[in-house]
């Protein structure tokens, strides 16, 4: 029994994935909770799916697969914002505009040119065969991330409540408005190895709107969402060991039903105190 539990740790593909999730995970659930408090949650889908192209175009110029799509993904937050503040078109709108574009020409890139990238690959990750360069890189930009999102989380934080009074505070709202948009990029760039392009958005809404939920301070909030997104991922890729299907598919299932599960007891929760506040009267 021992014996089968401690399995999928015997191999050598299965460890790399381990190691890939630890990485990734702090970071994705640091930038989730500003997301999410921000109201940023369409934004990062469209920056996961716009750097589909910016893959292509890299591969082509025979350069690495995570500058074009960092590239991609800063020039379609830039674009977004661009569009957004000099016309009558909401945000939301924008976004979904540009994403589907991008997107859409990606797709056109990739099926224009013969490439031995798999598409699939590219668009939902291969966490099981990472090696020591995607790991390497993806810690670097783990590291980078996080040590700017600790050192700067009080700001973010202002500017994702009040970009009025963190502007007359003194704070750099603009530094801080685009800087939050390229640790976004950096981040997609980083689980790109990891969960593929489409579901790197489960990373970056599901541990920050569970930790929003289940919290009542921003410190915690910050907390639980990382201990959420490192419990889902190592659970999600230990379980689908045995059950023969893909590690990144099965950790967004886990955060879901994890958000639901939140979500009902909060909802639960509530109705109690308002039966006995009821009771009281």
């Amino acid at each position: 029994m021992i014996e089968t539990l401690l399995m999928p740790f015997q191999f050598a593909f299965m460890q790399n994935a381990f190691l890939i999730c630890a990485i990734v995970a702090i970071p994705t659930a640091l930038l989730s909770c500003f997301l999410v408090l921000k109201g940023w949650a369409l934004m990062g889908d469209a920056v996961s799916h716009a750097i589909l192209p910016g893959v292509v175009l890299a591969y082509v110029a025979g350069i690495p697969l995570i500058v074009g799509a960092f590239c991609a993904g800063m020039f379609t937050a830039l674009l977004t914002g661009y569009l957004a503040d000099n016309s009558r078109v909401r945000q939301d709108t924008v976004m979904g505009v540009v994403f589907s574009g991008m997107f859409g020409l990606g797709i056109v890139l990739y099926t224009g040119i013969r490439t031995n990238v798999h598409l699939d690959h590219v668009l939902f990750g291969n966490m099981l065969g990472v090696g020591r360069a995607d790991l390497l890189t993806s810690g670097a930009i783990s590291l980078a991330v996080t040590a700017a999102l600790l050192l700067k989380w009080k700001d973010l934080l202002l500017h994702a409540f009040d970009p009025a009074q963190a502007r007359a505070s003194g704070l750099p709202v603009g530094l801080l408005h685009y800087g939050l948009l390229t640790l976004m990029s950096l981040t997609i760039v980083a689980t790109l190895s990891a969960t593929g392009l489409i579901l790197a958005v489960g990373l970056l809404i599901a541990p920050g709107a569970i930790a929003f939920l289940a919290t009542r301070s921003f410190p915690h909030m910050l907390m639980a969402a990382c201990a959420v997104c490192l419990a889902g991922m190592l659970g999600g890729t230990y379980l689908s060991f045995f059950l023969d299907s893909a590690p990144a598919p099965t950790i967004v299932l886990i955060l879901s039903a994890v958000f639901i599960a939140v979500f009902a007891l909060r909802q639960r929760r509530v109705r109690r105190a308002s039966a006995l506040a009821a009771g009281d009267s």
